[in-house]
């Protein structure tokens, strides 16, 4: 596991978290507001692991198809991907 990777799973475990805790202010009846904040929040982090994730592949994967001649078929691949990252 490479560094991103690392840096991807801890951000995957704290919106884990935040997730548990956005669950447990719901149960609880919390302010709307306050929860709301808490969802944006590990959104933010499933984002910023998302992003690391990509950065992996593209520094990795899509190196390597170049080496083997398929890079177009990995530049689909990321294309289709972030037409999802950005809602399209």
């Amino acid at each position: 596991m490479n560094a991103d990777q690392k840096k991807a799973l801890q951000s995957l475990k704290t919106a884990k978290g935040q997730i548990e805790a956005t669950i447990k202010m719901i149960e609880e009846g919390r302010y709307c507001v306050d929860v709301s904040n808490q969802i944006l929040a590990a959104q933010s982090l499933l984002k910023k692991a998302d992003l690391l994730i990509i950065k992996q592949h593209m520094h990795h994967c899509v190196k390597q198809a170049f080496k083997e001649d398929n890079g177009d078929e990995k530049i689909d691949e990321v294309i289709e991907l972030l037409a999802k990252v950005i809602g399209k």
